[in-house]
Parts: C-alpha cells; structure tokens; sequence
C-alpha cells in the first residue's frame, strides 16, 4: 500500500497502549481509523484524545463476541464503505501457577486472546477481499516462549501465532497480506503495570506503530509473515 491517504484501518483493544499507538501513527500518515473497546465511554475518550475530525470512528467491541465485530465492520463499512486494514489487537493476561488458575481466568484468555482474533477475521475477511487489504494480529513473544505462571497466557498467543501462520496461506490468494506481530516488553498498561520512567529500557508503543507503518508500506511482493520484536537492551530494567 504505497499511499496509505485515505485507506481505512480497524483496531481492536484501540482505546490506549499498543492499539492507540498504531491509530495515531496511520492517522498521522493519513489514514482513517476506527479503533473499538469493551467500555464505549473508553473508547470515546480515546477518539477525543487522537483529535482528528472525521477520520476517527469509536466503536464499542467485546472481541469474545462475533456479533459485536460484525456490527463494527458494518458500522466501519457504512461510513466509510471500504476497509483495507484490520490489526486484532485485543487481549488479555492473567498469570498464575496452573493450579491456581482459575477457570474464569483461562475462558476470559481464551475468548479474547484466541477466538477473538477469529472474531474480527470472519466479520472482516470480506471486506478485506474487496480492498485486497492487510490483517495483522498482535500475538507475543509468549507465543514462542513458555514461562512459568504463563500457561494460559501461552496457550492464546501460541494459538494465535499458529492462526495467524495458517490464515496467511488461507488468504494470500485474494491477494490478502497477513502478518503477526509478537512483542516482547512493551511498556503499557497490561497486566496493571503503570507506564513511567522505569519502563525505559522497554519497547515503546509507538515503536509498534512505526512498525505496523513499514509493514503497510512494504512492496506487495514482500511478506514479513511473522515478525518477532524485543528490547534491545534488557539488562538496563
């Protein structure tokens, strides 16, 4: 997508962190962008806070559910009437020992980390066929790498790294790119961490933007599938 002016952009989890940074970073190059969240009021602060006119669409999303992804598409769709890239980005981290872990803490992942990646891909895959578009996912480094209290966490972003792989070779002959983006330490608020100056050392969020920019902008024949992201240095935390 050599000229991104214009183009429609959709971003699950849109509300802060990750999902905002990517929002303000294509709005910046001049694209439209409806970004969604569970808390519609959330939402709405969010498309204030980007300040952009008529090129912000807030939408309220719960990604565990099919229905509500499909009204968003059709609201995107209806007032834009196209839709060329979709990030699903939405998700959720609870960390324990699998023994305390409890069940409402493995549906809450499961549903939002892994069927919601589906979720948004079957309301959205349509349209991405008529633009020729771009769905990326927004997986981890936990999607490779095992860790202790992570067995929930785990199982979603090794699933949706394994989707995302599989949806590529789905969809690569509508001319679809498709793409998973796994970040190690973001500093964000997941996980009720508080972002300040201790995260420094810390993938930023615009970072991610930046990235999900060059993704768009790389020539049609190049496909970077799977692209892993980390600190570059650690030690400094």
């Amino acid at each position: 997508m050599s000229n991104l002016r214009g183009k429609v952009a959709y971003i699950t989890g849109g509300s802060k962190g990750i999902g905002f940074s990517v929002a303000k970073t294509l709005l910046d190059a001049g694209m439209k962008v409806a970004i969604s969240g569970r808390n519609m009021e959330t939402v709405e602060s969010a498309a204030k806070q980007l300040n952009d006119g008529n090129n912000v669409l807030a939408l309220q999303s719960d990604v565990s559910q099919l229905g509500d992804e499909q009204r968003a598409v059709k609201e995107i769709l209806d007032t834009w009437g196209q839709l060329d890239v979709v990030l699903a980005n939405a998700g959720v981290g609870h960390f324990a020992p699998v023994d305390e872990m409890s069940e409402d803490q493995w549906n809450s992942m499961i549903n939002t980390n892994l069927s919601g990646v589906f979720h948004t891909l079957k309301a959205s895959v349509e349209a991405l066929k008529e633009s020729k578009g771009y769905y990326m996912t927004l997986a981890s480094l936990a999607g490779t790498n095992f860790f202790a209290n992570g067995a929930g966490y785990n199982a979603t972003k090794f699933g949706v790294v394994g989707f995302t792989q599989a949806v590529m070779l789905d969809l690569r002959k509508y001319d679809i790119k498709v793409s998973t983006i796994m970040p190690g330490s973001v500093a964000t608020h997941f996980n009720n961490n508080e972002p300040s100056d201790k995260d420094a050392w810390k993938i930023q969020p615009e970072d991610i933007g930046i990235l999900v920019l060059d993704l768009l902008k790389m020539h049609p024949r190049t496909l970077p599938s799977k692209i892993e992201v980390r600190p570059t240095r650690p030690d400094k935390k």
